[in-house]
């Protein structure tokens, strides 16, 4: 049966989701390729809403009212629910570790770079965004359906060796090296006693200021897998 009220209970349950996903163990992904993303992993909906007429597999809603359940707006013709999945310790090395970086666009984008470059997993560390929220979801572009997500407190908890990546400190990163990248937040960087806890410093040597960090993980994980 086609939902067509945008009061529909599933639905609802569906915007509380996307508004309020902090303390939830499931998650909202939006879009055709996020889902052909998840199929293709292995993930299994648990919730799966396509737009009547579009001849996608799943519980058919009006195009309209779909588009009210959406963050994206008109245009989306499939959102599916799925449960999160963490990991009990880091994977790797390689593997790359956030420490507060706090815009979920970033924490997505990494991801992606992990992806592509063959990280092992994703360390989430204190005081970094949420890779299951909505915003962090886009930005991977399906990759959080295929690199593993491990929360994690301390630098003693990631796999090998630990570079803390610093701006200006210690040597140039140079390429292959097997360990996990410790990345921190644009404005502020890595706190002091997670770059004591790193087993070295190194930096990307750029002309600019800074790069945010997702550019900061991209370049640094190009540069350490690209002879590998």
């Amino acid at each position: 049966m086609t939902i067509t009220s945008p009061h529909n209970p599933k639905l609802k349950d569906l915007k509380r989701l996307q508004r309020r996903h902090k303390g939830s163990a499931r998650f909202v992904a939006e879009g055709e390729d996020l889902l052909k993303a998840a199929d293709a992993a292995g993930w299994t909906a648990l919730e799966r809403y396509v737009a009547a007429g579009s001849g996608l597999a799943g519980t058919e809603v009006e195009p309209e009212v779909l588009a009210s359940a959406s963050q994206l707006g008109s245009g989306t013709r499939a959102l599916a629910v799925y449960e999160q999945r963490w990991a009990s310790t880091p994977d790797g090395p390689p593997c790359v570790a956030l420490w507060g970086v706090h815009d979920p666009g970033n924490v997505g984008t990494v991801l992606r770079s992990a992806l592509a470059f063959g990280a092992k997993s994703i360390a989430i560390g204190p005081h970094t965004a949420d890779p299951y929220g909505p915003k962090a979801v886009r930005a991977s572009m399906g990759a959080i359906f295929s690199v593993p997500v491990a929360r994690v407190e301390r630098v003693a908890e990631l796999p090998g060796e630990t570079i803390a990546l610093v701006a200006r400190e210690g040597e140039p990163l140079t390429g292959p090296v097997n360990a996990t990248l410790v990345v921190g937040a644009e404005r502020t960087g890595l706190p002091a006693a997670v770059v004591a806890a790193c087993d070295r410093v190194a930096h990307i040597p750029i002309t600019g200021e800074s790069l945010n960090a997702a550019m900061a993980a991209t370049v640094a994980l190009y540069e350490v897998t690209r002879s590998a």
